[in-house]
């Protein structure tokens, strides 16, 4: 499977190395993570070590290379996020989901990571879960919006 999906992604973007992260980007929507497999038929694709693979898939936070929760809460750690209350917000997420920052929920439905700047200092604090950004989060508001995804399960 992985395999091929590196096949038709080579065939969108092409082999040369500055394939390389538009692949990874394919992958981690199909397969929500980059394994060591698909990180060794990238290499082998693009004729690239297995090292640079990693290396950039491991240097760029969105890349994962665990295998993440169904949810992915990334929420913004810049000084900015600070500030405005960013502590409290991450406590009340821990607190809602049993788990602390890094770490994935046992039933694998939420994880909850730090990550650089969403872009979002205007309206923060912020964070980001899958693809929907949620700004001016307080911890009332945290435990609300993971309320709302735990009924849709």
């Amino acid at each position: 499977m992985i395999k091929e999906l590196v096949q038709q992604l080579t065939k969108k973007y092409g082999t040369e190395r500055k394939a390389l992260i538009p692949i990874l980007q394919g992958i981690i929507e199909k397969e929500r993570y980059l394994s060591q497999e698909a990180m060794t038929e990238v290499a082998r694709a693009l004729d690239i070590s297995g090292a640079e693979v990693f290396g950039t898939a491991s240097f760029y936070s969105f890349l994962d290379t665990k295998h993440r929760g169904k949810y992915i809460i990334r929420v913004c750690q810049t000084i900015v996020c600070d500030m405005q209350g960013k502590k409290e917000v991450v406590e009340a997420l821990e607190g809602a989901l049993g788990i602390k920052m890094g770490e994935t929920t046992s039933d694998g439905m939420f994880s909850l990571l730090p990550t650089n700047c969403l872009g979002w200092c205007a309206e923060s604090p912020a964070m980001l879960i899958n693809d929907e950004v949620y700004t001016k989060v307080t911890p009332d508001k945290a435990r609300e919006i993971i309320k709302s995804y735990k009924l849709k399960q």
